[in-house]
């Protein structure tokens, strides 16, 4: 008897111009879409996308339309949340010091900011640490605990100190609280609270949960104990739009109750009320209401600039502001520095790309090593190799012997626990993170045997055994039915990010007319013969495969793939392909 093999390629397409087999519904999702269509009287585009999430008849109203309140888990749930808000409460009614140590990235300043409004709207100021990432490295530092803890009763480790055992430890006449989303080890630090849902006593059912989350819970249980007392607690709803850049910029998988505060955020952050993300949009150009993509393309490297290259309290201190001159002002500095970020950047990404192709790209772990690179770029060039090879990429800067990195990973590989456990293996000196990122310290001479045995670990797990990711696609499309409603309708079934791609679509035997535009982008006009041309963007289009190709005149035609949206352009706006793949039909 013979297995039912691989999946056929959706319109015989087993490698498109960017090197990828495309991958479109099974018999049994079109059936399902197909049912779901009659049943719901939903647009059958949106039901291949629902069927896709595995989104039941039954549960599409509620998908569609998802309700905070239905998804929200109790934040007792969580271990040590109880002791946690009882001593956060019993600092506020006893008008205590509060300090509070946040990473230096999106979701620490984010988690720093909720707790310092949430405080100041009981009229409490709290003191904000972010450790510099060149001097001080992620997270607590026994001088900065220290130092803290003589001039503070409590201490709210935000986005960090899980493993953060000899620095909470020094906090010596203070009590530690931690509210944090990376990976535990067999040990906790000696903090009063450790609230994690990635602890390795926890059940890991709220494991996708971001720094901010957490503290987000806590604050609502915080909230809650203080309604029972019968005072009523800051407003928290109006606090979503931290969370879901958070949640956004950290690459949180957007399901279950993250993809329900992350839409309710964007509703939050379009009303333009918190100054700093006013501030922000405005020196971003945003002339849109926000969507994931601002969040994760716009607004979070903006507020990471000041982390990565500057200040690093930066971010934190604008997003906690309610001073809109003092918003602006940090903005500014902080798009000075993103220009600057990206300078650093792309000089880092040239070299790590040329090194690592000159070691092989085709093994578990793709990694490169370079003396005098910034460390605060070294994750962001990481994620492009990732994304160029499909593998787990890890980009480290050298310096005085030390090594300081940072990972990404690919979907079904955990880089988190894999670094975790090299650190316990004695190859780092220092690492540990979640699923998707790690950060790391090693020694210059231990870099090759740490990365071969990284290797070895990541490829247990399955890491480099195919090449271009497949791409998946909902199903095929008519130049015609390319509409502004049917954009509006899959548009409910987000928002989109990770562990939720955007729904994708194919365009079959398509005559194709094409322009460059700027020096690697290419405009384009599809026509299928039958229905009105629809226009199309390929952003990037000349460092790949594609430009070259479809810029060539002639009468080729072709089979397209990519995302619907709608172009805003000089007051007009308009449907447009976002086009990702292409090839020959």
């Amino acid at each position: 008897m013979t297995g039912a093999g691989p999946e056929r390629a959706f319109l015989g397409v087993e490698a498109s111009l960017t090197g990828r087999r495309w991958i479109g519904p099974t018999g049994a999702e079109d059936r399902l879409s197909e049912a779901m269509a009659q049943i719901t009287r939903l647009p059958l585009p949106l039901c291949r996308t629902l069927v896709r999430r595995g989104v039941a008849p039954d549960g599409a109203g509620r998908f569609l339309a998802p309700q905070l309140r239905d998804l929200l888990p109790d934040p007792m749930g969580l271990r040590d949340m109880g002791v946690a808000a009882d001593r956060l409460l019993q600092a506020v009614r006893a008008r205590q010091r509060i300090a509070i140590l946040g990473d230096y990235d999106v979701d620490g300043g984010a988690s720093s900011a909720l707790i310092i409004i949430w405080l100041r709207a009981l009229g409490l100021q709290a003191t904000l640490y972010i450790p510099d990432r060149i001097d001080e490295g992620y997270g607590p530092n026994v001088p900065a605990m220290a130092a803290l803890a003589r001039e503070h009763d409590l201490i709210l480790c935000v986005d960090c100190g899980t493993l953060s055992h000899e620095p909470i430890a020094a906090a010596r006449g203070a009590d530690v609280v931690v509210l944090d989303h990376h990976l535990g080890a067999e040990t906790l630090p000696p903090a009063l609270a450790v609230v994690n849902p990635n602890r390795q006593d926890e059940e890991g059912t709220l494991g996708h949960l971001c720094a901010a989350s957490v503290v987000f819970l806590l604050l609502v249980e915080a909230n809650r104990r203080l309604r029972a007392g019968g005072v009523q607690g800051p407003d928290l709803m109006g606090m979503l739009d931290l969370v879901a850049l958070a949640t956004v910029a950290d690459v949180a998988p957007l399901i279950g109750v993250n993809r329900a505060l992350v839409r309710q955020g964007l509703t939050v952050m379009a009303r333009r009320v918190r100054p700093g993300l006013v501030a922000l949009a405005d020196v971003a150009r945003m002339d849109r209401a926000p969507n994931c993509h601002a969040l994760g393309f716009l607004l979070g490297p903006r507020v990471n600039a000041g982390g990565r290259i500057g200040r690093a309290d930066l971010g934190a201190r604008l997003l906690a502001t309610d001073d809109p001159a003092e918003a602006v002002s940090i903005a500014a500095r902080l798009d000075e520095l993103n220009s600057e970020r990206r300078d650093i950047e792309l000089r880092v990404r040239e070299a790590a790309l040329a090194q690592a192709g000159a070691r092989g790209l085709d093994g578990p772990l793709v990694w490169a090593a370079g003396e005098g690179w910034h460390p605060g770029v070294v994750g962001i060039v990481a994620a492009r190799l990732k994304e160029a090879t499909n593998r787990p990429a890890v980009v480290i800067g050298l310096e005085g012997g030390i090594g300081k990195g940072s990972g990404r990973s690919v979907s079904g590989v955990d880089l988190g626990a894999a670094v975790q456990r090299l650190a316990a293996e004695g190859l780092l000196t220092r690492g540990g993170g979640h699923r998707m990122a790690a950060g790391l310290t090693v020694a210059e001479d231990r870099i090759e045997a740490a990365m071969a045995r990284l290797g070895e670990l990541l490829a247990r797990q399955g890491a480099g055994r195919g090449g271009a990711a497949d791409l998946r696609l909902d199903g095929l499309l008519m130049t015609g039915a390319a509409t502004a409603q049917l954009v509006e309708h899959l548009e409910a079934a987000g928002p989109f990010g990770a562990s939720a791609p955007a729904p994708r679509f194919a365009f079959a035997d398509q005559a194709v007319t094409a322009r460059r535009v700027g020096e690697t982008h290419l405009r384009l006009t599809l026509t299928d013969g039958m229905g009105p041309p629809l226009e199309a963007i390929a952003f990037g289009a000349f460092d790949s495969a594609l430009g070259p190709v479809l810029a060539q005149p002639g009468a080729q035609r072709f089979h397209l793939a990519g995302r619907l949206e709608i172009s805003h352009w000089n007051g007009r706006s308009k449907v447009q392909l976002r086009l990702e793949d292409a090839a020959r039909a």
